[in-house]
Order: C-alpha cells, then sequence, then structure tokens
C-alpha cells in the first residue's frame, strides 16, 4: 500500500523529535557534568584557602588540580554550546518537517474533497443521461 506525503512525513517528524530529544539529553548531561566540576572546583578553592595544616602542604598539588578543573569546565563549556545549538536545530527542523507534514495533509483532505465532488457531479451526469 502506497503511503501519502503526510504519512511519510508523520514518521520522519517523529524521528526528528527523537533526535530532539537525543540532543537533549546530550546537553543535560553535559550542564550534569559542568557542575559537577564546579562543585569539585569549589572543594579545590576552599581546600587551597583552608588554614589546616595538612592541605598548607597539598597547596601545589591543589593549584594544578584546579587549573586543570578551570580547563575541563572551558572544554564542557564549549561542548554545552555545541550541544544548545543542535537541540536548537533540530527543534527547527522538527518545527518545519511539522509544518510541511501539515501542508501535505490539507492537500490531501483537499484533493479528496475535490475527488469526492467529482464523484458526485459524474453520478449526477451518469444520472441525467440515464434518464434521458
Amino acid at each position: 500500500m502506497a503511503q501519502s506525503r503526510s504519512d511519510k512525513l508523520k514518521r520522519l517528524v517523529g524521528v526528528q523529535r527523537h533526535l530532539e530529544k537525543m540532543a537533549e539529553i546530550d546537553l543535560a548531561n553535559t550542564t550534569r557534568q559542568r557542575e559537577e566540576v564546579a562543585e569539585t572546583m569549589e572543594v579545590v578553592a576552599d581546600a587551597i584557602n583552608s588554614l589546616d595544616p595538612v592541605h598548607r602542604n597539598f597547596s601545589r598539588h591543589y593549584s594544578g588540580r584546579y587549573g586543570k578543573l578551570q580547563q575541563q569546565d572551558q572544554m564542557l563549556a564549549n561542548v554545552q554550546q555545541m550541544h544548545e545549538m543542535r537541540v536548537v536545530r533540530e527543534r527547527t527542523k522538527g518545527d518545519r518537517m511539522e509544518e510541511h507534514r501539515k501542508e501535505a495533509r490539507n492537500a490531501e483532505d483537499r484533493e479528496a474533497d475535490d475527488n469526492s465532488i467529482y464523484d458526485l457531479i459524474d453520478q449526477h451526469i451518469a444520472y441525467k443521461t440515464g434518464d434521458e
């Protein structure tokens, strides 16, 4: 059975919405990772600023760790920005496909209505011809 254009577009919209959901999940994971890095940075900063003699002995190690965490945070910020753009792009594609699906459905409905009117006209003409 041949699928109509609107049915095909409906399937594509479903796939596109799934891609959008996957992009949102990736964004959420990246955001969560950034939050974890921020928490770790806060703990390391507290250790650096601590007056505890144990922490003073490891201050160089802590500062190196803090620098690595800053780099990781910057990298995750870039990844997060990329995921945000991907979410917007996927959502826009899905919205556009949805609009095309609605237009195709309207065109199919109009065509079906036109065909039913033509059938009525043909039946009316055949009935009139049969009376004569």
